[in-house]
């Protein structure tokens, strides 16, 4: 199913921008979290990111967003990092990947492409993910473009 209404919209988000392999996303997450914790922020709410790559490349290049539940950022780093106050995408076509993540998103992606062009959309944005759990705690991935 896809929801041509969605939305993302957060407040106080930081990003980094990563390379890796499908397979390496959890480690991309996981080390942008330290990285957040040892500069004293402290994430909160769903991260998300937007792929910039072929969703068909070996090698993925995205930008991460974590929200944290400080009001400004000041990176003292030597790494780049970017800070939003308000994030909006809106309107959005989406759809769910509720299981096999790696397969079903490649589907995901040719339907979501597909619905765009048949409905004369024009896509604005690369493809967001969103990580969510259901109320029954099941983990699923919200996936879409601006249009």
């Amino acid at each position: 199913m896809i929801f041509d209404n969605h939305r993302i919209h957060y407040r106080n988000v930081v990003s980094k921008y990563y390379k890796f392999t499908p397979a390496e996303i959890d480690a991309a997450i996981s080390d942008f979290v330290q990285l957040l914790d040892q500069l004293g922020y402290h994430p909160v709410g769903r991260y998300f990111y937007a792929l910039l790559s072929e969703p068909t490349d070996e090698l993925m290049v995205a930008e991460i967003f974590i929200p944290i539940e400080e009001n400004d950022f000041h990176n003292t780093s030597n790494e780049e990092m970017y800070f939003r106050s308000y994030f909006n995408i809106e309107p959005m076509v989406m759809t769910r990947v509720m299981e096999n993540y790696e397969e079903e998103a490649q589907i995901k992606y040719w339907d979501l492409m597909r619905f765009i062009k048949n409905r004369g959309l024009e896509q604005k944005t690369p493809m967001f993910f969103e990580f969510k759990s259901s109320n029954n705690g099941k983990a699923f991935v919200e996936m879409g473009f601006g249009i």
